[in-house]
């Protein structure tokens, strides 16, 4: 066991040894490293210091020759700057001498004037004084010379020159009046000369059947068994069919036929659909006749608004209020003199468009205004007043633009117009309704029209005839040649035209002719 523990305490005293021995070592070999390191460092250093002092001294170098290159373009900048001073300075100087030769020139130019003016005027002293002398001269020898003219004539200069006046305003008048009358017959000649094209080409192109409407409607029946039923048990049925419509039913010995008598166009309507409704029912007693009467005003009503939607596309309109719309409607069972209102009012509106468009005016404001120009009257007999204003109120009512409502008011000249187009739909119905055929009137009316028109014009002094031709289109008034001058007569026919527009109701226009024959008679002996 000794030598067993021997062995083992050499190891562990030469591991100790050997652990000694390498911690010395390992010392010894640091210190020599960290001393070899910093060696190494301090070379380094030094190596940075010396090349840090290198480029410093490179660009101590570099920015003395910067510097250099500046200060020598700074000095030639500034040379360039002396010079162009200098230039300048030497061009204003050449410019003040320029101005100043300028100016010695005009001063001389303006010495040599001073001296011309004052040679003129000295010239015109002379003529000045001449010129008095001749003036006193010549006023003497006028006043001669009118003191000579007045013991001629016998007159004072004022007492001429009131003369001379009064005979130059008397001829001047009349000049102006000549002059006036040819200017506003011309213009009258070219203005209807123009007017007379476009109504022409409207009328033209517009072309319309005329049917006056009547005051009676026939209703065919299948034969004479039917009037019996119609008549009814003691006339029970024709009683209760005009209770019922408003209008007067004739059956006499017309064969196959009853006849419908009234002077309202919508009821005469509504009792003729309602007879043939009951015949082809069949079934004719009073209760019966009240159904179908009722039945027959809602379709009727229903037959204008569409018949006036059918006018309203046919001349290219669109947007009216739908009550509007009834009420244009309504009047396709209103008459004016025999003639249609519904159908007078299309053709209105065509004959409005076209010549609006031969204008160059608003096409749709004047068929508009057109269309809708007589709707008062399908209210007329429901309230008071003229059917133009009443129609104007409707249309304004139901949100027409103003210019409609003006159109509708003023086509009868109640209002004043406020644009062209109202005038056009003013001529346009005036058109319509004058056209031959389209409208009728009484013989007892339209004798007294005819009388009332001559009685018109001859009240006037120094007529002496009237005559109205032309069926009442046309009024030729005769006048006294030693009463009245061709001025005056000129003015009668102006202010007979003014009369009749205030006094006379008429379809249309009137002409008036006024004429002043000069007789020169001799008899040979």
């Amino acid at each position: 066991m000794v030598p067993i523990s021997l062995s083992v305490v050499a190891y562990i005293f030469v591991g100790l040894v050997g652990a000694v021995l390498g911690a010395g070592l390992y010392e010894v070999f640091r210190r020599r490293s960290a001393l070899a390191r910093r060696a190494e460092a301090e070379d380094q250093s030094a190596q940075i210091v010396q090349s840090a002092q290198r480029e410093a001294e490179n660009l101590v170098k570099e920015a003395k020759l910067e510097a250099k290159d500046l200060v020598f373009q700074a000095r030639i900048e500034l040379e360039k700057e002396q010079k162009a001073k200098l230039a300048e300075v030497s061009n204003s100087e050449r410019r003040v001498s320029q101005r100043e030769e300028g100016l010695d020139r005009k001063l001389g130019l303006l010495e040599k004037r001073d001296q011309e003016a004052l040679k003129r005027e000295q010239d015109l002293l002379k003529r000045e004084e001449t010129l008095v002398q001749k003036d006193a001269a010549c006023a003497q020898a006028l006043k001669q010379h009118r003191e000579a003219l007045e013991r001629v004539a016998g007159l004072t200069a004022e007492e001429a020159k009131r003369q001379l006046i009064q005979d130059l305003d008397s001829q001047a008048r009349l000049e102006a009046a000549g002059l006036a009358k040819r200017l506003l017959e011309e213009a009258k000649e070219n203005a209807d000369r123009e007017a007379r094209e476009i109504i022409a080409s409207s009328i033209q192109r517009v072309t319309r059947d005329y049917v006056n409407e009547a005051t009676i409607s026939v209703v065919p029946i299948a034969n004479d068994a039917m009037k019996g039923r119609i008549i009814g048990r003691e006339g029970r049925n024709i009683r209760a069919i005009e209770a019922a419509t408003g209008i007067d039913l004739i059956i006499d010995e017309t064969p196959e036929a009853v006849i419908i008598s009234g002077f309202d166009p919508l009821r005469r309507e509504i009792a003729k659909v309602s007879l043939e409704r009951l015949m082809h029912d069949g079934r004719i007693h009073p209760t019966r006749i009240e159904e179908i009467v009722e039945k027959v005003k809602v379709d009727i009503e229903k037959l204008m608004i569409e018949e006036a939607e059918k006018v309203i596309f046919e001349v290219g309109l669109s947007d009216f209020h739908p009550e509007l719309v009834k009420v244009l409607g309504r009047l396709k069972y209103r008459t004016s003199y025999g003639q249609n209102n519904l159908y007078h009012a299309r053709e209105a509106a065509y004959i409005c468009g076209i010549m609006a468009s031969e204008l160059k005016l608003d096409v749709k404001l004047a068929k508009r205004g057109a269309l809708l120009h007589d709707i008062g009257k399908a209210v007329s007999h429901e309230e008071e007043g003229p059917h133009a204003m009443l129609g104007a109120e409707i249309a304004k009512k139901y949100g027409e633009n103003a210019k409609v409502v003006n159109a509708i008011a003023a086509h009868h000249e109640q209002v004043e117009p406020i644009c062209p187009e109202t005038v056009l739909v003013a001529a346009a119905e005036a058109l319509s309704a004058a056209r031959p055929g389209a409208r009728r009137e009484a013989l007892e009316s339209y004798v007294k029209r005819l009388e009332k028109l001559e009685s018109l014009a001859t009240v006037h002094k120094g007529v002496q005839k009237a005559y109205a031709i032309q069926a009442g289109r046309e009024i030729r008034v005769i006048v006294k040649q030693e009463d009245l001058t061709d001025p005056e007569c000129f003015q009668l026919s102006r202010d007979l035209a003014k009369k009749i527009e205030q006094e006379l109701t008429y379809p249309g226009q009137i002409k008036v002719t006024v004429i002043r024959e000069s007789r020169f008679v001799d008899f040979a002996k």
